[in-house]
């Protein structure tokens, strides 16, 4: 027999956005459920122990930069440190790997960085500090319009400050860079093939491709605020942010349900009315539904009728990029480098090598290919957070951009499985090779591994279809105001009373920690004015009671 509860809001997935809009709601006196499919919260924020006990690795996300210089963390940095919350931090963020011992390092010390840079070409010493200059001028205002909801009079407010504190010569220069693909930003800037290489491997973290228009807005702010702040991850393991998420939620009053599927929305006088989990029982949601999912996932929950009919509509045309495959890797000592020096303690070693193989890349994954050549970011999680791994050993992470969602060839016709159940070994040893190319001793150094494929992505969170680590593509077309379509940017659904965050809304992926709090805000603001009057026919009533009684 099924059962019946109602809340004011569901909250459908337990990834960081979710549980952002489950504290905030929460504390704006909300009585908040929030329901996550799996045995844990954090969506795409977890750790564990798959190789060897004692080995800690990220799982999937593991750079927790975009949430620490969140304004959500400003907010609630100081409760999520009380519920257990550490971060470690190397100077060393990242770097890369080039053939023949070559290496660019990027330290938490511009003039260190800027060294090393000249050493290797001294005119990209000064197209750095052409770059640098740029990125000073306008990242403040950058960082603060990607924490504002679009569209809203925040942003045409955003808009008419930015003009005048930049004025229109300033606005032209900053929309040349950020609508750059980054090939035409490394060309602007760079003379070697090694730093226009270096600044094209961060648009490969999403899907942005060396000639992808808008590919030079992520690379331009996570270059330069990478070497500003470090590299930060979550001591001991990410799943730590997402437990303290998870305490502060329901300090706030949310209740969290884990291992509770959600089978369908509930849809009633077209409008969504609650869920119905997994076994039958039925979750009525008074004020809101609140969707932490990506649109595929998102529609199959959905009725096909006809009060649902134009949000399946606007999200059937979501387009998700190439995927990921994730390699962890336990390691006795560190990587042996081939370029030497202190390589080893990078957070990041980015592997291209250069545009060409970036460019190739992407054409094959986009074309069913395996890639010959795929860039490699090589995590070196245990170098900033020793806790990680045994003393004498290392925890490595390698995520693999970018890959194929469905097979159907081979780069260099040597793969010829056509599914990744049977492929994903394979490819791993292609991966593990590269390393080994440019760390000749490193494979001899393996305690164990375990190969993550784009399947298994999926299979783990559904909001990553095809293996997509990104929640879907974040080209031109399907960004800003088109995110996930044009029309339904500001979070809420033509379904009314559907609301959706996440990687699939503005604005995009990583732990930026946006889209929750602002949908929350949203939905506290337009619930203000109906919560006052009630509030106010309440005191009403009381005060009618307490004259009749007077009066008696």
């Amino acid at each position: 027999m099924s059962t019946e509860s109602s809340h004011d809001v569901v909250v459908i997935g337990g990834g960081h956005n979710g549980l952002l809009a489950s504290i905030y709601l929460a504390r704006a006196g909300f009585d908040v459920l929030l329901a996550e499919r799996n045995e844990e919260v954090g969506g795409a924020i977890a750790s564990g122990e798959p190789i060897s006990p004692g080995f800690v690795h990220d799982l999937y996300a593991t750079n927790m930069n975009l949430f620490l210089g969140s304004p959500a963390f400003a907010d609630l940095g100081a409760d999520l440190i009380a519920q257990g919350l550490s971060l470690a931090t190397t100077s060393r963020p990242y770097s890369c790997a080039f053939p023949g011992g070559a290496s660019l390092r990027v330290y938490q010390d511009r003039d260190r960085t800027r060294e090393g840079i000249a050493a290797h070409d001294p005119l990209d010493a000064e197209g750095w500090d052409r770059l640098a200059a740029a990125y000073d001028r306008f990242a403040p205002s950058l960082f603060e319009f990607y924490g504002t909801p679009l569209p809203s009079v925040a942003a045409a407010k955003w808009l008419a400050g930015a003009a005048k504190k930049h004025g229109v010569s300033g606005l032209g220069e900053v929309g040349q860079i950020i609508l750059s693909s980054t090939r035409q930003l490394g060309d602007a800037y760079f003379h070697s093939e090694e730093m226009k290489a270096m600044l094209a491997a961060w648009g490969m973290h999403i899907d942005f491709a060396p000639d992808a228009t808008f590919g030079g807005l992520f690379p331009l702010l996570e270059s330069f605020a990478d070497m500003d702040n470090g590299m930060s991850v979550v001591q001991g393991g990410a799943g730590g942010l997402a437990q303290a998420l998870a305490a502060v939620a329901r300090n706030a009053g949310a209740e969290i349900r884990t291992a509770s599927p959600v089978e369908s929305i509930i849809v009633e006088n077209g409008a969504a009315a609650g869920v119905v989990l997994t076994g039958g029982e039925r979750v009525r949601a008074r004020r809101a539904v609140i969707a932490n999912l990506t649109p595929a996932p998102l529609v199959r929950l959905l009725p096909e009728d006809s009060a649902t009919a134009s949000t399946r509509r606007r999200l059937a045309t979501y387009s998700y990029g190439p995927g990921t495959m994730v390699i962890h890797v336990a390691l006795n000592g560190t990587i042996p480098w081939a370029a030497g020096g202190d390589l080893d303690q990078f957070g990041y070693v980015h592997i291209g090598p250069y545009l060409r193989q970036m460019s190739q890349t992407y054409t094959d994954a986009v074309n069913g290919i395996l890639p010959a050549d795929p860039l490699l970011v090589v995590g070196q999680t245990s170098a900033t957070d020793p806790t990680r791994a045994p003393e004498g050993s290392s925890v490595i992470w390698i995520q693999v951009r970018m890959l194929p969602a469905t097979i159907v060839g081979d780069a260099r016709g040597e793969i010829e499985a056509r599914d990744w159940k049977r492929a994903k070994d394979a490819y791993g040893e292609r991966v593990l090779e590269k390393v080994e190319s440019y760390a000749p001793g490193f494979r001899e150094r393996i305690i164990g591994s375990q190969v993550v494929a784009p399947d298994d992505l999926e299979a783990a969170n559904p909001n990553l279809v095809g293996g997509d680590s990104v929640g879907g593509s974040h080209h031109l077309s399907q960004n800003l105001l088109f995110r996930p379509a044009p029309g339904i940017s500001n979070y809420r659904m033509p379904l009314p009373g559907l609301i959706m965050v996440g990687a699939a809304t503005w604005p995009g992926a990583g732990l930026n920690a946006i889209s929750g709090r602002l949908a929350a805000q949203e939905l506290i603001a337009g619930d203000s004015v109906p919560r006052k009057l009630l509030k106010l026919s309440d005191s009403v009533k009381r005060a009618t009671s307490d004259f009749r009684n007077r009066r008696r």
